[in-house]
């Protein structure tokens, strides 16, 4: 996987990076498997030499995936010579599997060719010039830039691991050229003042919002403190006050003035320059951005009016299984007002976090006691679960997944959102269990990554159609496993996936109709029981990283599709165990690859 700026998102979305254990440091060279030809030992070969040399570019990958011979690199995100390595990389890669004969290859093989082609002939597309214009001289958002991913990463609480001297001092050095990319950073800005290709003017002040929160932590309050505050018992006490020193000093001398430079440039000269719009299709370039980014997020040829129109067959079939469940529970009045009910009534509303955590770990023993009945391949890698940290929690999602590592040294992380806390409704909890956690992106994320028979760009890669559409296909598991008896939970179940389908209307409508920020947030309350606080997290998302929301929808579409087509073939035979199995035990596929292997998987069972 090489890290295009545009593609600096995608890499750092939690729910893509996928580890492997810590002591396996390097991949083990290619192993033949039964049935492999020279063809095969070729592909093998292509696939081990191209990761090998994408963690030595993209250092903050191998971190992530537990391979700790780059550690104390944090890598380039914003230079023309990172994007001109990254490309060359591809390029040769692409040329390399050209000379290899598909029809040669065992049909294990041919799917991963398939994967590859695909995924290097995108990478390629947004490596090229005229994308790169319209990406790196906007390297940072509130949702998905580097302030927002990397102090986690320093925290002592994410994927870093401290766990001896070394692991503490390499993290010192990462830090320090965090504070360079920051600065890179302004530069790729001031760049993007003289083309014209500015980010809008909400996104620059909820930037603003995360330094001044950053830099309000202080020294020892700092996220970045956090390594030095408990020690291993195998660092020794001098060690350890030398660190608490450095780290301290560092965070004073280095990481708050690269903030502060950060937040002021972007107060007192860059606010100014930006767009009031929000919408891609006002930026010079957006529209062929826009077309280049639904491709890329859904892994189809689709046009954002097609798009958009979906989405609204979505949303009006929803909402007829909303007024079911209203009346259901026998409430009298419209729609609009039993929206408003779920969303005031103090029912609804979590009196703690400690009641929120509690109602997970709860509804993770009821689905554990039913999820074999659906599923044959189980991962290893443990669940915990985490609220949101408090630094980003304002602009964060009400639930992501962080993927732990294969030998188990990091488990897999569940994070909840607190912020707001009476609107963490807890009609809402069932289904985004379900979906951040089993069956949903815990089970999809640690299975690829357990699975050493694949490439390792099939393990620890994949794209968001297919891990946001399984996520939101196990969903739909809800009745299979038992949850959302209750028609408030079942409530929930359709607010997440009326969620998506507006995601569907609301995304175009924004960046290729004109839709503003108020006229969206409208169109999700109108139609949903969202509460305001999400509506407008949700939104200021999609204006942040347009096109990456269609992929959920399109994905989980997709998905349901395939089950459908096999389940009218098999009939009796049909085994959903089965079934899971074979959209999960090749990593995340693109959605044309993923469509192949199911026909050819009902086949074979005919």
């Amino acid at each position: 996987m090489t890290i295009t700026p545009l593609r600096l998102a995608a890499l750092l979305a939690t729910t893509l990076l996928v580890s492997v254990p810590a002591a396996a440091q390097q991949l083990a060279k290619p192993v033949a498997a039964p049935g492999d030809g020279p063809e095969d030992a070729k592909l093998k070969q292509l696939f081990h030499d191209s990761d090998e040399a994408s963690l030595k570019l993209n250092p903050i990958s191998a971190l992530f995936r537990g391979d700790l011979r780059y550690a104390d690199r944090l890598g380039d995100f914003f230079s023309d010579r990172q994007i001109a390595a990254d490309r060359a990389a591809s390029q040769s890669d692409l040329r390399r599997l050209d000379a290899i004969k598909r029809d040669k290859l065992t049909p294990v093989d041919q799917l991963a060719y398939d994967v590859f082609r695909f995924g290097t002939l995108r990478s390629l597309r947004g490596s090229e010039p005229d994308i790169v214009a319209l990406t790196v001289v906007r390297p940072l958002d509130h949702f998905n830039g580097i302030q927002g991913f990397y102090p986690d990463i320093a925290s002592g609480q994410g994927a870093a691991p401290f766990k001896t001297l070394l692991d503490y001092q390499n993290n010192l050095k990462r830090n320090a050229q965090y504070a360079v990319q920051l600065d890179a950073a302004i530069a790729r800005f001031r760049q993007g003042m003289k083309s014209g290709v500015v980010q809008p003017k909400l996104t620059v002040r909820n930037m603003i919002e995360q330094f001044d929160n950053i830099i309000a932590q202080g020294v020892e309050g700092s996220t970045f403190y956090g390594p030095v505050k408990t020690f291993p018992a195998t660092i020794p006490a001098t060690e350890q006050a030398r660190l608490r020193t450095a780290y301290a000093a560092q965070i004073r001398d280095v990481l708050i003035p690269a903030h502060q430079r950060v937040r002021d440039f972007l107060a007192n000269t860059y606010l100014a320059a930006a767009r009031d719009s929000v919408g891609l299709s006002a930026m010079p370039g957006g529209a062929k951005l826009y077309d280049y980014l639904i491709e890329q997020s859904t892994t189809l040829p689709l046009k954002a009016e097609a798009v958009h129109q979906l989405g609204l067959s979505e949303v009006a079939r929803i909402l007829k299984d909303m007024e079911a469940q209203k009346q259901k529970v026998g409430f009298k009045g419209t729609l609009a007002e039993f929206f408003t009910f779920l969303r005031t009534d103090p029912r609804f509303q979590p009196k703690s976090k400690e009641e929120l955590r509690l109602a997970y770990e709860a509804i993770g023993r009821r689905v554990d006691a039913r999820v074999r009945e659906q599923f044959s391949l189980i991962p290893r890698s443990k669940l915990v679960i985490r609220p949101v940290p408090e630094y980003k929690e304002k602009t964060d999602a009400g639930g992501s997944y962080q993927d732990g590592t294969v030998d188990g040294s990091r488990p897999g992380t569940f994070f909840y959102n607190t912020y707001d806390l009476p609107s963490r409704y807890t009609w809402g909890t069932e289904t985004l269990f379900l979906h951040e956690a089993v069956p949903g992106h815990h089970f999809q994320i640690s299975l690829a990554a357990e699975n050493d028979k694949l490439p390792a760009f099939m393990r620890f890669g994949g794209n968001t159609a297919y891990v946001e559409g399984w996520a939101l296909y196990a969903e739909t598991l809800w009745p299979e496993l038992g949850m959302e008896t209750d028609p408030y939970q079942r409530m929930g179940g359709l607010s997440d996936e009326m969620l998506r389908a507006m995601r569907l209307v609301v995304d175009t409508g924004i960046h290729a109709k004109g839709w503003s920020r108020d006229q969206s947030i409208k169109y999700m309350l109108d139609n949903s029981p969202m509460a305001k606080t999400d509506a407008t997290a949700e939104v200021e998302r999609y204006i942040a990283i347009p096109g990456q929301a269609l992929a959920y929808k399109i994905g989980q579409l997709t998905i349901l599709r395939s089950k459908a087509k096999a389940k009218a073939a098999l009939g009796a035979k049909f085994d959903p165990r089965g079934f899971h199995a074979a959209v999960l035990d090749s990593g995340a596929l693109p959605m044309p690859v993923l469509e192949k292997k199911i026909d050819d998987w009902i086949a074979a069972q005919q």
